[in-house]
């Protein structure tokens, strides 16, 4: 007999694993049903601050794959179809058309929950005022460059100092908008240590950036229009033709909650390594709406971020469709830019070692992209910690100019397999003049930290 396959959301994850159960399961053998609430489905919301500044030059080519690609291969993708309960002991779900306003159950044999995550919305007084936005889907991207055309000025605040913040403060200030920065925090990128964000916070203010620190925002100002007009915080008004919230977004598990399902101190789904939801054998959950494992602390994590959804779903699929995979965790690696800087982190900050109980030790090395001799040789800055007992890797960052940020993935690479610094500064890694020093600056670090391993006994 056949099974159905019931998937809540229509993007990465949930695609993925939809794609990949069917790659495995004839339709005869597996019926996949898909609900989506949103108006598209499989696309990059990364991408969306590119979109906006205008390095991407249409919304279609952020997505991967259409509504109707899914369904010539027999995924019954609802579009505009909200899931508002699930019944775990009855193996159904309630979906309200919201074109309709119709409603329904769907059995299921098998359940995948891809629900996403919700942007972080502070109550404040005018946040729903006309120009101020937000830019977690593609119907937000859209929402936001209507609004830049309907800007009575060019001045914009972004509330945020985050990936999101610190991509849509590039995106206007390339439109021609005069940016302000409002951050909570003492630096920006708080993903970061404070000095290694102070390297951006440096490189912001040459690109006229306006970055101000410890920004408690308090209200929305608007005009006689409705419209917003500034941006007020516990120490200034900021004037604004438009607003971007970029405050990280949480988990979107209310459905989950709801239904009893078991989440994590970070308010995420937890699964076992198989992506399946502890103590539901036909439940998985993937994507920004669970808790990783991360490899460092032995700590779960909420990380978002759309490398780990869809491999979240390749593994879904892979297990509801009759294999078998895993998803062992992450290590936390991250990469993003503000114009011509580049910025990479994986593993552990300093206050991340601190709060799990390592003790640790921490090096910085000023180091160059290429040989210092060979024309484009730019300046950069990597961090490194280890761990003060066993020389384990615990964490980099790196901040610097064209070659700096996908540095990060040696790092990765090396925290994955549990290397210590001391077997890092063997790596075999490539080397001509136009592409790293003899000694590439990740090797540089590790072998300080090395040094610094042994000073500490």
């Amino acid at each position: 007999m056949s099974e159905r396959l019931v998937v809540i959301g229509g993007d990465a994850a949930g695609m993925s694993a939809a794609s990949q159960a069917r790659r495995l399961k004839e339709p005869g053998e597996l019926e996949i049903v898909a609900f989506e609430r949103g108006r598209f489905s499989s696309y990059s919301a990364c991408g969306i601050p590119y979109w906006v500044g205008g390095d991407v030059s249409s919304r279609d080519e952020l997505i991967a794959r259409s509504p109707e690609e899914h369904r010539e291969r027999a995924i019954d993708l609802r579009m505009r179809t909200e899931v508002t309960e699930i019944d775990v002991a009855g193996q159904r779900v309630r979906a309200r058309d919201l074109e309709g306003g119709a409603e329904a159950w769907t059995g299921f044999d098998k359940l995948v929950v891809a629900t996403g995550a919700r942007p972080k919305r502070p109550r404040l007084p005018g946040i729903d005022a006309p120009g101020v936005h937000g830019v977690q889907t593609l119907g937000d991207g859209q929402a936001l460059l209507d609004s830049l055309d309907r800007a009575p000025g060019r001045r914009a605040v972004v509330v945020g100092a985050g990936y999101i913040g610190v991509e849509m403060a590039e995106a206007l200030l390339g439109r021609g908008y005069e940016v302000t920065l409002l951050n909570r925090g003492e630096q920006p990128m708080s993903t970061l240590d404070p000095d290694m964000g102070r390297l951006v916070h440096r490189a912001m203010d040459g690109l006229g950036i306006t970055t101000v620190a410890s920004a408690e925002v308090t209200k929305i100002l608007t005009g006689e229009d409705g419209r917003v007009r500034a941006v007020a915080t516990d120490g200034g008004e900021y004037p604004a033709d438009v607003v971007v919230l970029g405050i990280g977004v949480e988990p979107e598990t209310s459905l989950a909650r709801a239904a009893g399902l078991p989440l994590g101190s970070h308010g995420g789904l937890l699964t076992d390594l198989s992506m399946r939801v502890r103590g539901h054998e036909n439940i998985w959950a993937g994507g920004d709406c669970v808790e990783v494992l991360d490899l460092v602390s032995h700590r779960e994590r909420y990380v978002p971020l759309g490398t780990h959804a869809n491999k979240h779903g390749q593994v879904i699929g892979a297990n509801v469709g009759g294999d078998y995979a895993t998803f062992p965790g992450v290590v936390g690696t991250a990469v993003s830019k503000v114009c011509d800087l580049e910025i990479g982190r994986t593993g552990l900050r300093e206050k991340d070692a601190r709060a799990v109980g390592l003790r640790f030790v921490s090096v910085t090395v000023e180091s160059t992209s290429r040989a210092g001799y060979y024309p484009g040789a730019a300046p950069m800055t990597v961090k490194m910690l280890a761990e003060r007992r066993t020389g384990r890797l615990l964490g980099v960052q790196i901040v610097g100019r064209e070659g700096a940020a996908k540095r990060v993935d040696i790092a990765a690479v090396a925290l994955t397999a549990g290397m210590t610094v001391e077997a890092m500064t063997a790596l075999d890694l490539g080397y001509a003049p136009p592409f790293s020093p003899v000694w590439d600056p990740v090797l540089i670090a590790a072998r300080k930290a090395t040094a610094a391993v042994r000073a500490a006994g």
